[in-house]
């Protein structure tokens, strides 16, 4: 593995090759199927650049995570190819984190990442429960005769017999996902944005409790009031402290062994919703770090 050099790392820190190290950045700014706003192939080179502006500090926690985890970033090349032979190579390029035991954080880039993750994993572990920050069901079969299209991510990743998937965040579906759902309710737990004020944690914690959990969040689950870089906004959205506490509670009660962010689309000049997506990532792998009982 060829890792960044302190300019182009998450946080922009520097490190010697003597130190240890538990989670890799894998930036991917594949950008394929956007159907709407464009930009998501820009994500990841600006979520790495506003990192470099965030206090190390975490005021939750009481001490900068940083120095327990140790953090890399993956030297990829930027031109990833067709949609079907980038979700290949992501797929190697997670093989090969896991196989020196590393937390891979993938920064994308339009959602169809998901998949190359998710076809790793689920090679390594007897069961897995994916859990879907967005805006959106994603589980559209074909789009626009695209069955790798970013719309039909989670549809691809239901195609491994051993994964199940908790949907949260979700106000924008099709009739056709809406059947999928009913007709795989053994398999699909979906909570809907409209209900997160009577949302039942209990419940959540039920479905993912001691699994092995991959997080995979599409910026477009947060409220465009906060969240209006991404392709495609959508009102009645989730805010940053309620992310959090869900964030918490998922990493406290499974075993969450990599995650993603997708779908930020940088506007030039609005510098904020970058640092929100580096501070998410800070944030998250933060938090499953301090929550992994072998601490």
């Amino acid at each position: 593995m060829i890792f960044q050099n302190s300019k182009k790392n998450f946080l922009g820190i520097e490190y010697s090759k003597k130190d240890n190290y538990q989670a890799i950045i894998v930036p991917y700014p594949l950008e394929n199927s956007v159907s709407y706003g464009t930009g998501t192939k820009k994500g990841p080179s600006e979520i790495i650049l506003a990192s470099h502006q965030l206090e190390l500090y975490d005021e939750d926690l009481k001490y900068e995570p940083i120095k327990k985890i140790g953090i890399r970033t993956l030297k990829v090349k930027q031109k990833l190819g067709n949609t079907i032979n980038a979700i290949s190579n992501l797929e190697k390029i997670i093989d090969s984190v896991l196989d020196i035991n590393k937390f891979p954080l993938i920064l994308g880039g339009e959602h169809s990442i998901t998949i190359g993750a998710i076809n790793s994993i689920t090679k390594r572990v007897k069961d897995l429960v994916l859990v879907q920050f967005d805006a959106h069901s994603d589980l559209r079969d074909k789009y626009k005769s695209d069955k790798f299209s970013h719309a039909c991510t989670m549809r691809r990743c239901l195609d491994n017999k051993n994964l199940k998937l908790v949907s949260i965040g979700v106000r924008s579906t099709s009739e056709e996902e809406i059947i999928f759902i009913k007709n795989n309710k053994t398999r699909i737990y979906t909570f809907y944005a409209k209900d997160k004020k009577s949302w039942d944690l209990k419940k959540i914690k039920k479905f993912i409790q001691d699994k092995n959990v991959y997080i995979t969040f599409d910026v477009d689950v947060f409220d465009p009031s906060l969240m209006p870089a991404t392709g495609t906004p959508e009102p009645g959205g989730l805010f940053w402290d309620e992310t959090l506490n869900l964030i918490q509670a998922i990493s406290e009660n499974s075993n969450v062994i990599g995650a993603d962010i997708t779908e930020l689309a940088p506007i030039k000049n609005i510098n904020s919703c970058n640092f929100i997506t580096a501070k998410l990532a800070y944030k998250l792998l933060s938090i499953i770090f301090n929550s992994k009982k072998s601490w």
